[in-house]
């Protein structure tokens, strides 16, 4: 038997165990696939509707195949240093219920 072990990277963003989310559709144009192919929007990225932000993906997604539905973090506190990517101040306005440590 063959087995393939593979490690996960996630970082823990959250500075309290209070939040709120609200799933959306997460689309998989502009995603850069990896080493093996894989589409994967991490854990902690901007999510924008219409152009503006209006929260964080709160877990990895794989959209290799398609868009998918995706948790998305519109109230909680977050540590922005663990974030996958800097938030610009633009985004930051724009998502009120996101408090950024």
């Amino acid at each position: 038997m063959y087995v393939s072990k593979e490690s996960v990277k996630e970082k823990n963003f959250l500075a309290s165990a209070k939040f709120q989310n609200f799933t959306y559709q997460v689309d998989d144009t502009d995603i850069t696939a990896d080493e093996k192919g894989r589409k994967i929007v991490q854990a902690g990225t901007v999510y924008k509707k219409d152009g503006k932000a209006i929260g964080l993906i709160f877990a990895d997604v794989d959209v290799t195949h398609g868009p998918q539905p995706v948790a998305v973090m519109v109230e909680g506190y977050v540590l922005e240093e663990r974030l996958p990517a800097q938030v610009s101040e633009d985004d930051k306005g724009t998502m009120t219920g996101i408090k950024f440590r």
